[in-house]
């Protein structure tokens, strides 16, 4: 029996203070000075933590807060000199898809390499934009539900990278025909290259060692081959190549034979000579699977179905950042996209002989299984891994600014460590998810809408009838 797919992890703490989302307002005009000042009663010393943090100040641009809001010293201060607020630097995280929770939570599992837990249930909310519009039918409360995932059972995470063809072909000699090259990943994830807004920090080191440790895949422009090739961190570098897929920059120096022979998976940008160029590669390197980059934005979906009816092996489809359709008044969200691709590719016959990579707006690990629900073989992401390194996604990734969270400074043994325990974090919620519904397998996620429920349709059943179809925004 192989043995099982298991991430080794360890703790690896934060560098900087934390930017908790609770504070406490101190009015201290009326403060009696009483000897029994809650401040010291605090469970979890964070009033002399605080107080130490001021006097051993470092950066002057952002605050001490890690409060947790248990309101002790709110409810029992004599004066009610004391009150619970949101901290305003928590509120400044991230943007309206990649909100201050999305933030906090990563920074947790990068730390812990654990499930988060929120305490008290989920309060919501329960329906809104994008992946929140989707629910996962978490009903099955048999086998493989705790077995697998207290290892008892086995719950593979497995899925595979390459062209199945429909049906065997056979030699006149009655041997089958060789069957196309497949690579089989341990987790539905690549880690995507960093998108030109978040460029500036070079965190190909960290991410591609990363995904050594994990047995992933990591995308890698071209362009920064040099760079990792004179890497002493990544040295002997042909133990990496197998976890590197380099997307094939057109504007970059030829990448060296022996690079490319290393690999497995190479992707290349969508335009009018796409097929001609994974042709050229795949005759050159008969093992290697092509990878076709196509945008969603206007007419991308379509753009992706015809690939496949040409023959392209892999498509890895990208909306924005946010999951959205790109440069569109009116855009479409990936999960959207997804099911129209994955319905399109089945009408036609083919959705066995291509495998569709989904990126954009991949946040958390639900999104990763609801996106497989939705259609794709696997997800593309990249923020996540730039936000378990202590990013707040400012917006200050420009030459001339500085990083608020130092991440040109960090070291390799954190910057490595915090990328595997997120990806780690992330594998033990796909199981969990897994788990509950009963699904022994994440290839058999592919599609299965059955178990999934969606907003607008259980609207349109409900109140369709009544109010008519919801006109799109």
């Amino acid at each position: 029996m192989p043995e099982k797919y298991h991430i080794h992890t360890k703790p690896v703490p934060p560098r900087l203070p934390r930017i908790g989302k609770h504070g406490i307002v101190d009015w201290r005009e009326d403060c009696a000075r009483c000897h029994n000042c809650v401040k010291k009663a605090c469970v979890y010393d964070r009033y002399r933590q605080e107080a130490q943090y001021i006097r051993t100040l470092e950066y002057s641009d952002f605050l001490f807060f890690e409060c947790m809001g248990c309101l002790s010293c709110v409810q029992n201060c004599t004066k009610n000199l004391l009150c619970l607020t949101i901290n305003s630097e928590y509120e400044k995280l991230g943007n309206r898809y990649w909100t201050p929770e999305i933030i906090h939570s990563t920074w947790q599992q990068a730390e812990t390499a654990s499930v988060p837990v929120s305490g008290a249930g989920y309060r919501g909310k329960f329906a809104g934009h994008g992946f929140d519009a989707m629910w996962t039918d978490m009903s099955e409360i048999v086998r493989p539900t705790r077995d697998g995932i207290h290892g008892r059972e086995y719950i593979s995470t497995s899925v595979d990278i390459g062209k199945k063809p429909s049906y065997l072909n056979f030699e006149n000699n009655g041997g089958a025909v060789q069957l196309p090259a497949i690579i089989d990943i341990p987790m539905p994830l690549i880690i995507d290259m960093n998108p030109p807004a978040y460029g500036r920090p070079c965190l190909e080191p960290y991410i591609i060692q990363a995904a050594a440790q994990t047995g992933l895949i990591a995308l890698v422009d071209s362009g920064k081959w040099a760079a990792i090739d004179g890497d002493s961190r990544l040295q002997p570098i042909e133990q990496y190549l197998p976890h590197i897929a380099f997307h094939l920059n057109p504007d970059a120096p030829e990448l060296p034979r022996a690079a490319l022979a290393g690999t497995k998976l190479v992707e290349i940008p969508d335009g009018e000579k796409a097929l001609d160029t994974m042709a050229a590669i795949k005759a050159q390197f008969p093992g290697m699977i092509v990878s076709v980059r196509v945008p969603l934005e206007k007419g991308g979906t379509e753009r992706a179905v015809a690939l496949a009816d040409a023959g392209a092996e892999v498509i890895h489809v990208v909306a924005d950042l946010n999951g959205d359709e790109i440069g569109v008044d009116n855009p479409r969200f990936i999960k959207d996209m997804i099911r129209a691709i994955h319905k399109a590719l089945i009408k036609g016959g083919r959705r066995d002989e291509v495998t569709l990579i989904a990126g954009g707006g991949i946040a958390l690990p639900e999104h990763m299984a609801k996106a497989l629900l939705c259609g794709a073989d696997l997800v593309s992401s990249f923020l996540p891994f730039m936000i378990a390194l202590e990013c707040r996604l400012c917006k200050s990734c420009r030459p001339g600014q500085i990083c608020p969270a130092r991440i040109e400074s960090i070291s390799f043994e954190y910057g490595t460590g915090r990328v595997r325990n997120l990806i780690a974090a992330w594998h033990l919620q796909l199981i969990e998810l897994m788990g509950a519904m009963g699904m022994r397998e994440a290839r058999r996620l592919r599609g299965d809408v059955g178990r999934a429920m969606f907003f607008e349709e259980l609207e349109e059943d409900i109140f369709g009838k009544i109010f008519g179809t919801r006109k799109r925004t």
